[in-house]
């Protein structure tokens, strides 16, 4: 049981630092509405990496323009 502390935290620290990474690529590489909203997520995942990410996520997915 003792070994499953460090897993955990090893699995929470590739997270905080690959989703932030991963955000920013997928920001970068679509268009969304307006330059603005793709700048504020930039800033938002800077700030806060590892909640600004979750956020983006979930939230900033519906901003993205959809290409046919």
């Amino acid at each position: 049981m003792i070994w499953l502390v460090p897993l955990v935290v090893l699995f929470v620290g590739l997270m905080a630092i690959l989703l932030p990474i991963i955000a920013i690529i997928d920001i970068l590489r679509y268009e969304f509405r307006t330059e603005s909203i793709k700048i504020v997520w930039v800033i938002v995942i800077f700030f806060i990496p590892l909640m600004g990410s979750i956020l983006y996520f979930v939230m900033g997915k519906n901003d993205k323009i959809q290409k046919a």
